[in-house]
């Protein structure tokens, strides 16, 4: 437990309705793969799969991730959070936009709705970066973890400003190329600029942290940040205003590159681990490292076509997606929920009791059979969901998308059993 310093720790009251909201919209998710059917075999920019990608990289991993890293700010900041009273105002903006955003993508409302959503959601979005700015001001720790961070909070920045241009686009018609140009861009820089980057800085703190592994190289971190940094910022510029398709894969192999110095440091980190057993958290956080693996291959087939027909390129484009939202992103979501929310609760409820009473440990706050349940469901839906998409067979997804919603209704009974915890304890005079 001292591993996650509770020094200078946010209320519970900030962290809590994240992970609430969290599970609960993981639960909508699978409901929403359900109701789509026969439309996840459809392009990547059919209304249904965008819908449910919002609705996953919104409502379920960056809600859950802004709860994480409102807690987390004290470990890689070494400060408070700016504003708690901000943090929970934009807990209800953003949940409010995503609800409103997702319904606009799932009734395709281009033409109305979707300026509306899409500026509530900019706004909740630019709140929190407003918030996490502030806070490492505040912060006299500037280090490998933190420079991660703050790079992708700029790069989530980029991401939601293009997506917003995007929605006064369908109504104003003012951007020089077609929607789905941005639209790469756009999923692109959220991806992985936000979304990696900010998973790689975390993870660099908290994978060491859990395995108990020292004298680790920090340079491959500094080798991470500059070749996926350069190849992205390379990468936006060359599809904004270049557009040489030849260079693509010369950027496309300085992000690999990059992975590949984090992933070597994290098999460092796995290889040094004093703690030889790996915990329900700690098991899918290996997995999903493992899982990148697919994406890099997949978008490798991307940038260079293999001259391939179109049809099958947006089938790819589909896996590519899904194998970086759920092969990768929830699949680490999943293990660190286990690592993060428990010590919270424990935090809330237990702290002002050590010394004088024996308490339980965070581990002791969910059902670790419940856990494992979920974890061995969900690989077997990411197995059934890549065949089904790979060879478009709907009965594949079907049976993926039900192996969703049991996970969802599993992950939602332990995070539940934890919110709704009650204290006890057993005093030590007894």
């Amino acid at each position: 437990m001292s591993a996650l310093n509770s020094n200078n720790a946010p209320d519970a009251s900030v962290v809590k309705p994240h992970f609430i909201f969290g599970s609960l919209a993981l639960f909508i998710l699978s409901l929403l793969i359900i109701l789509a059917d026969t439309n996840l075999l459809d392009t990547y920019f059919n209304t249904k799969i965008i819908a449910i990608t919002h609705m996953a990289v919104l409502g379920w991993a960056t809600m859950l991730v802004f709860g994480a890293l409102y807690q987390l700010i004290p470990v890689v900041f070494e400060t408070s959070l700016y504003s708690e009273k901000l943090a929970k105002f934009t807990f209800w903006l953003s949940s409010f936009s995503v609800l409103f955003l997702t319904y606009t993508f799932w009734i395709g409302a281009y033409n109305d709705l979707l300026i509306y959503s899409a500026s509530l959601m900019f706004t909740s979005l630019l709140l929190f970066i407003v918030n996490i700015m502030l806070s490492y001001k505040n912060s006299k720790l500037k280090n490998n973890a933190s420079n991660f961070v703050i790079t992708a909070v700029f790069w989530l920045a980029i991401t939601e400003l293009i997506g917003t241009l995007i929605a006064f686009n369908f109504k104003y018609h003012f951007l020089s190329e077609i929607h789905l140009h941005y639209l790469k861009i756009h999923a692109t820089i959220g991806l992985i600029g936000w979304f990696l980057l900010l998973i790689i800085g975390v993870s660099s703190t908290l994978i060491p942290m859990f395995l108990v592994s020292h004298e680790l190289h920090d340079k491959k971190l500094k080798y991470t940040f500059y070749f996926i940094n350069f190849g992205l910022i390379a990468l936006s510029i060359n599809w904004f205003f270049i557009h040489q398709e030849a260079v693509d894969l010369f950027f496309w192999l300085a992000i690999v590159i990059g992975i590949a110095f984090f992933l070597s440091y994290v098999y460092d980190s796995y290889k040094k681990r004093m703690r030889k057993t790996l915990d329900i958290g700690m098991k899918p956080t290996m997995i999903s490292m493992l899982s990148i693996i697919l994406p890099i291959a997949l978008s490798l087939i991307i940038t260079l076509g293999f001259g391939f027909e179109k049809i099958l390129i947006y089938r790819i484009i589909t896996l590519y997606g899904f194998s970086i939202i759920f092969g990768f992103i929830t699949t680490l979501i999943l293990g660190q929920t286990y690592k993060t929310l428990p010590f919270v609760i424990w935090l809330d409820k237990y702290k002002g009791l050590v010394g004088k009473a024996k308490t339980p440990m965070p581990r002791e706050l969910y059902s670790e059979k419940i856990a494992t349940m979920h974890l061995y469901s969900y690989l077997l839906f990411i197995i059934f969901m890549i065949l089904g998409i790979a060879f478009s067979e709907i009965w594949l997804i079907r049976i993926g998308s039900y192996l969703l919603l049991l996970v969802a209704i599993l992950y939602n009974i332990n995070v539940f059993k934890m919110i709704f915890h009650k204290v006890n304890v057993i005093e030590k005079n007894e």
